[in-house]
């Protein structure tokens, strides 16, 4: 299951585990215009661990996710 949010100046997006246990924690990603979060719990320091990634960064990501194992630079258009 998961959420979307738009607030005014980021869309949060919560993931929730609802598999079998072992449960993970919910997930919260944050969309700005100049980077995006993503931010959980640690139950073991009771702690919200983040983690901020740049636009390029989720780009690489993205691209990652539909290749296959390797080494790869995405190249990106100039205006």
């Amino acid at each position: 299951m998961f959420t979307i949010e738009h607030d005014f100046d980021a869309t949060v997006i919560t993931l929730v585990d609802e598999n079998e246990t072992p449960l993970q924690e919910d997930v919260t990603i944050a969309a700005f215009a100049e980077c995006v979060t993503l931010e959980q719990l640690d139950a073991r320091t009771d702690r919200v661990q983040k983690i901020t990634l740049s636009l390029s960064q989720i780009q690489d990501l993205a691209a990652a996710l539909d290749l296959p194992e390797g080494v790869y630079r995405l190249t990106r258009a100039r205006d």
